[in-house]
């Protein structure tokens, strides 16, 4: 008998913890946009809906960032042009730039987010910007999105270390934050690009920020600490965490960035604690496998390989 014909996980709250958590699944976008062999559109989409059905209610749909820099997110208004939109699902897209947000009004999106870094260095490799001219960039692009009726959704790199300046110090990552958030942005996800961060790293961050309401994590898996971490940004208050179905996905301008948090090996943690997430576990890890078949390699994450046998 398998773990879920048994009635696993016992269901088993721990301490003070929020009823239910929003998962912000990025496995589209940031799942794939590292995968060297393109993927179809037609598997795309199918993805999507699969994500979808399985309970997912936020599920980042690509990119307009230029096909240059990331060929496999090229098919981005294709995708949203076939996309079959489920009721109660919203597909935010990441925008770079002015030009992402005129390609993304003219698809409709209704959802948006920009990226920025927390750190000098990442700022000039991924943004060609320095820490402080990024905003200016970012300044017109949420000007335009909110006064065109658009949510957007900030999202902040290298917070818990940079593999070229290491320890980032927390007071840089607010100020950051801090800015976006003034900007105009209603939710901020703060990201451990490389899965250098350590639960009291998370915690003590999150203290520097005061009020988490409009906060989100984003961690990798890197070095194992992803749902540790998770864990104590949810006893900080935090309801809202991106993951990736199968664990896909890293950072292509960071090469030790493996992959995300396995929205699988989260849910399997929230439904144990008896946090509701609306995700049909098993329905997932039926997509997982399904997508992993098409990618042609096993999904990293745990949870899928133990209910997948």
């Amino acid at each position: 008998m398998g773990a879920r014909e048994a009635g696993l996980p016992d269901v088993v709250a721990s301490g003070s913890l929020p009823s239910s958590v929003t998962i912000w699944e990025v496995g589209a976008r940031d799942g794939l946009q590292n995968e060297s062999a393109v993927v179809p559109v037609s598997v795309k989409l199918e993805f999507l809906d699969r994500l979808a059905a399985a309970g997912l209610s936020t599920l980042e749909a690509t990119s307009f960032v230029h096909p240059k820099w990331v060929p496999q997110l090229a098919d981005a208004s294709e995708l949203l042009a076939g996309l079959r939109h489920r009721p109660g699902v919203t597909y935010p897209v990441l925008v770079p730039n002015e030009r992402g947000l005129d390609r993304a009004l003219e698809a409709g999106v209704t959802d948006i987010a920009i990226f920025a870094s927390a750190t000098e260095t990442f700022a000039s490799r991924n943004l060609n910007r320095t820490l402080d001219s990024q905003f200016e960039m970012f300044s017109p692009t949420v000007s335009r999105a909110l006064a065109a009726g658009l949510s957007v959704r900030g999202y902040v790199s290298m917070c818990f270390g940079d593999p070229w300046e290491g320890a980032v110090p927390r007071s840089q990552v607010v100020a950051v934050g801090e800015r976006l958030l003034e900007m105009g942005c209603s939710q901020l996800s703060l990201g451990d690009t490389i899965g250098v961060a350590t639960p009291g790293q998370v915690e003590a961050l999150l203290e520097g920020f005061g009020d988490v309401s409009s906060l989100a994590v984003h961690f990798h898996d890197t070095y194992g600490q992803a749902l540790s971490n998770t864990l104590a940004a949810l006893r900080c208050g935090v309801t809202t965490v991106d993951s990736s179905a199968g664990g896909l996905g890293g950072c292509p301008y960071a090469e030790s960035a493996t992959g995300n948090l396995a929205t699988e090996d989260l849910v399997w943690m929230l439904d144990g604690l008896g946090i509701e997430t609306g995700v049909d576990l098993d329905k997932l890890v039926e997509t997982s496998v399904w997508m992993a078949e098409r990618l042609g390699r096993p999904s990293p994450s745990r949870v899928v390989r133990a209910l997948a046998k």
